[in-house]
């Protein structure tokens, strides 16, 4: 299956299905416009029509002639390459950048295109991509991660959806029966899908806001705790067909509950109606709060470009001014909320149901992953994870040695270069 735009997110599970890396592949789409010629580059969405869509965008522009790539495999390898070379792309499709893109002053600052704009687009989304005081991409769309519920099993069980990280827990092993397991965390029992949301969700954070360790807490380690207790309970899907990003295992019923993503809210209404509800990870502790992640891709001009200013002036017509294409964007062709809150607000596919929460929980228990949360940091979190769930690994000894392995690199990427 093509990779949809759940990739954007972060994880490690929906990063990597980005697999094999190409160099100038891809088809162009040219535009209709006079003047300079600019190369946009975008990740091959898994959604029938988007590719059609951006290059009639694209087309639409007069003041340049944008020809449009779409391009397979490893993206972010691809353009992190092509960043280094002058036959990159002018304005492209970014998962992020990172803040190594941004330092390396590889990427244009894009701060002036959202004078009288900025409080409009989504801040959880926006502060990744936000560095020094100045914005480096425009975010797209917003994608989000959900936890899916079945009423009627709930109702046949007598659970009610669950408030805390206790309740949820509770409620998994009462809806586990002999064909149907009380919640779907992914194949690898959660550490991929779940990430840092868990941490949120105690009320912590991965970095805090001045760069600092969020989790050297005696929270973090109790919460980890409760995940392998969904594991020990064997309240867990474990080896479903598809993995935790495919709603299949929820709408056949081999689960009651699942996490999944906002993408997948279209199908499961089709093959269940309004049999479902969504909720954020429930918080865990006096300190916590719902949780769940949210992330969008952004466009963003190479600073290799020779064309830097019709590049921005181009992504300002298309992602700030012409907010038609970016509601079209965003929910004719997939399900995605606008990265404009004005826009989601008036979108009637997100007004009503669990569509309607879902925007509701995006804002109110959104958070995307900070900058300075690095790979090194990720995979160290990630694999300590996957030792608490599935071999009951110590949560406290485990979560000491990431916050060293996190403090080393955060030391290290604070340092300027």
């Amino acid at each position: 299956m093509t990779i949809s735009r759940r990739t954007l997110l972060g994880t490690g599970a929906a990063l990597g299905l980005l697999t094999a890396c190409g160099s100038n592949t891809g088809r162009d789409g040219g535009g209709s416009g006079s003047g300079p010629k600019l190369s946009q580059w975008y990740h091959q969405y898994g959604e029938a029509g988007t590719e059609q869509a951006v290059k009639r965008y694209a087309a639409a522009y007069k003041k340049a002639d944008v020809s449009v790539q779409w391009r397979p495999g490893n993206y972010d390898e691809q353009t992190a390459a092509a960043l280094l070379t002058d036959s990159g792309p002018d304005v492209f499709e970014v998962n992020g950048p990172s803040l190594d893109q941004i330092r390396r002053g590889q990427v244009v600052d894009l701060t002036d295109l959202f004078e009288g704009v900025k409080d409009d687009f989504n801040p959880a989304v926006l502060a990744p991509k936000t560095y020094d005081g100045k914005i480096w991409s425009i975010p797209q769309v917003v994608d989000m991660h959900l936890l899916y519920y079945r009423k009627s099993l709930l109702d046949d069980a007598g659970v009610e959806p669950p408030t805390s990280l206790d309740e949820l827990v509770d409620a998994a092993k009462a809806l586990t029966t002999k064909k149907v397991k009380g919640l779907f965390l992914g194949n690898d029992g959660g550490a991929g899908a779940l990430g840092i949301t868990p941490l949120y969700a105690a009320g912590l954070s991965s970095v805090t806001d001045d760069g600092e360790v969020g989790f050297d807490d005696p929270a973090a380690a109790r919460t980890l705790g409760k995940l392998h207790q969904l594991y020990a309970d064997k309240s867990l899907l474990l080896g479903a067909p598809a993995d935790w990003s495919d709603p299949s295992a929820f709408t056949q019923e081999l689960t009651a509950m699942q996490w999944c993503g906002l993408w997948a809210l279209p199908a499961v209404k089709k093959e269940l109606g309004d049999d479902f509800g969504v909720l954020a990870l429930p918080a865990d502790g006096s300190g916590g709060k719902p949780a769940l992640p949210v992330g969008a891709y952004g466009a963003a001009v190479s600073a290799r470009s020779d064309r830097k200013q019709e590049g921005k002036d181009f992504l300002k017509w298309l992602w700030i001014d012409r907010t038609e294409y970016q509601q079209d964007f965003a929910l004719s062709y997939g399900f995605h909320i606008p990265a404009r809150l004005s826009l989601a607000k008036k979108a009637d596919q997100l007004k009503e149901g669990a569509a309607a929460d879902a925007v509701r929980y995006s804002t109110e228990y959104g958070y995307s992953e900070p900058l300075l949360w690095t790979k090194a940091s990720r995979t160290a979190y990630q694999d300590a994870l996957s030792r608490v769930i599935k071999s009951g690994a110590n949560p406290e000894s485990q979560l000491k040695s990431v916050v060293r392995t996190v403090r080393a690199e955060l030391d290290r990427v604070k340092k300027k270069s």
